[in-house]
Parts: C-alpha cells; structure tokens; sequence
C-alpha cells in the first residue's frame, strides 16, 4: 500500500523540517525507498540536504500538489515524504476538499499521514485542535513532541487534545533535544545526519568524536520512535 507522509505543524520554528531530515535518514538507513516533495520556497530543507531524493512542490497551486498524489500511485513501492513550510495548512486544506484527495487516495488504496510537529508552546496545541476539528478520523495523525524546541509539554497534556488523539488512534512520538551547538554545526556544513555522525573534524565543518557520538546517541533514539511510526 503507498503511503504519503505530510510533516506539518503550521507553525513556524517548530522543527518541521528536522523532522522530515531525520524521517528521510531513517528511509535511507533502513534501505525504505521514497520521493521527497518539499514546499518551502525560501530554503527548502530536503531540497538542500537531500537533493537526490526531493523535488519542489507549489503549495497554492492545485496542479503542482497533485504530483504528490500521482507519485505514490505510480510508485506503490515508494514512500512519499512532504516538508510542509510554515503557513500552509489552508491552501493543502483546500486542495483535499475541494480535489477530493482522502476520497480519491482510499480509493486508489493509499494512506494519508499527517506529522504533527509540537513545541512546549499553546499555539502547537490550538493549531493541533483546528487540524483534529477539520479532518478528524479521515486522518492518519503522528505527534512529534520535538523536545529540540522545549522540554516540557504539560500544556499539550493538560488540554484535552492528548486524549483527543489517542481516540484517534494517533501514534505519539518524542524527538529528543540535541545540544545546540552540534546542530549548528550540522546546518552550517550543509550536510544530511549519516554525514553528520561519520565525517571527521578534519572536514569542513566536520564534528568532533564526541560530538558525533552524541549524533549517534540521538539518532538512535530518534529511530526507536519512529520504529512504531508505521513507515
């Protein structure tokens, strides 16, 4: 069965698209075939770190998000993995009600995955009520909880929508923080994560031994979680 996996969050500075970087390292670490579509214009994520893998994607224009949708039909064997930019949650909205996208997708026998991607903020949590108002069970949802943007989600917790989602049968996921410095370094250099936990410090922008273990330590982590994401 195809599968589309949409990394959203709607809100900027979430982390988004740290997620859909680890998400594609994961695919690539365990030999998954995917297509990548990214539709941040500015400074596209999988664009500049997985440019063998990803194409860009106009979000407002009908034409160029049904690419997507003929990829993973045309590529059943093939994950197809979305980096939604921030502020894109209405134009994707109209394009599956009006295109008819869940409605076509279960007909051609593929999965719509939602990632949602959470700070510790409110604004995650009241963006997450608007996503769960809008499509409810027509959904497939997965909570990020990215601790790299705040450790401590008690307003997530205490709202209602944790078990919200767990009616929805969403799957719940934690990313853990990664000390900031060696992230820095990671985008500085440009460089995918495999780059990232094996390039030595005598590379540009390279990572120090321990540094690198510390990548390891987290990617590690990072996969367990996404093991029960259904990828």
């Amino acid at each position: 069965m195809s599968q589309i996996h949409l990394i959203g969050g709607e809100k900027g500075g979430v982390g988004k698209s740290v997620v859909a970087r680890v998400v594609a390292q994961y695919l690539i670490d365990h030999e998954l075939p995917f297509l990548g579509f990214d539709t941040d214009r500015s400074h596209g994520s999988l664009l500049r770190f997985y440019s063998d893998y990803a194409s860009p994607v106009i979000v407002d224009q009908f034409e160029s998000l049904d690419a997507i949708v003929e990829a993973a039909n045309e590529n059943p064997d093939k994950r197809i993995l979305v980096d939604l930019a921030a502020q894109t949650h209405a134009p994707l909205a109209r394009w599956m009600d009006e295109s008819g996208v869940l409605e076509m997708a279960s007909d051609l026998g593929i999965t719509l995955n939602y990632w949602h991607v959470m700070d510790s903020g409110r604004d995650s949590v009241d963006l997450l009520t608007k996503l769960f108002d809008r499509f409810g069970p027509r959904l497939n949802y997965v909570l990020v909880l990215n601790q790299l943007r705040g450790e401590n989600f008690d307003i997530f917790d205490q709202s209602g929508e944790r078990a919200r989602a767990v009616e929805l049968k969403a799957r719940i996921l934690t990313l853990r923080k990664l000390h900031d410095t060696v992230l820095t370094k990671i985008d500085a250099g440009s460089t995918s994560f495999w780059a990232a936990k094996n390039r030595s410090e005598s590379s540009v922008n390279g990572l120090g031994l321990l540094e690198r273990q510390r990548v390891k330590i987290w990617l590690r982590h990072a996969y367990e979680q996404l093991d029960g994401a259904g990828l």
